[in-house]
């Protein structure tokens, strides 16, 4: 706990140090600036978690995010995704994407055919074992998810839910907009 303490202080200290520098040269609006440091934050602190969570398993904590993208997937009516939209849906790399696909193939929890299609293109879905594999794991690891947030109320968790979920749409917008602009 001391050194959670010391870590916040320090924290506190910077952004007041930062903060006078912004406001010399002008700029006393930071929410942006404030929300991206939050939210980088929280996500390098929960992959650090998981990371440790699931240093002993057979898997990493993203190639278990492709596994439940592919479940996901499945429950939908979908049978298998493309490299590509597993790429776009992981915003990871398509490089990445095949080393992580290769690796879960190695270990026999997915399944590569040849797309119909396009027969250039491969389709990815779960072997039974990736299948067994997220029946058994999913609820432990949402559990766990679950108790990393056991200082927030219900309400909280609702309310930082709806923020968030708003924030991700304004992002979404912007990003369309620009697009829009660009191909103008």
């Amino acid at each position: 706990m001391t050194n959670t303490v010391t870590n916040q202080s320090q924290a506190d200290t910077h952004r007041a140090a930062f903060g006078r520098l912004l406001s010399g040269m002008g700029v006393t609006e930071t929410h942006g600036l404030e929300l991206l440091r939050l939210v980088k934050m929280c996500n390098g602190a929960y992959d650090t978690i998981l990371s440790e969570q699931m240093r002993h398993e057979s898997v990493s904590s993203p190639q278990w995010r492709l596994l439940s993208r592919l479940l996901i997937a499945e429950q939908s009516g979908e049978s298998s995704l493309t490299p590509t939209e597993l790429a776009r849906s992981q915003q990871l790399s398509k490089n990445t994407i095949s080393a992580h696909l290769r690796h879960l193939e190695e270990h026999r929890l997915i399944e590569r055919t040849i797309d119909p299609d396009d027969l250039r293109a491969f389709r990815i879905q779960l072997s039974e074992e990736g299948r067994r594999l997220m029946h058994e794991s999913l609820p432990v690891h949402i559990r766990f998810l679950n108790r990393l947030a056991d200082s927030l109320t219900a309400e909280e968790i609702e309310q930082t839910e709806v923020l968030l979920g708003k924030l991700h749409c304004s992002l979404l917008e912007w990003t369309e907009n620009n697009a829009k602009v660009k191909s103008a």
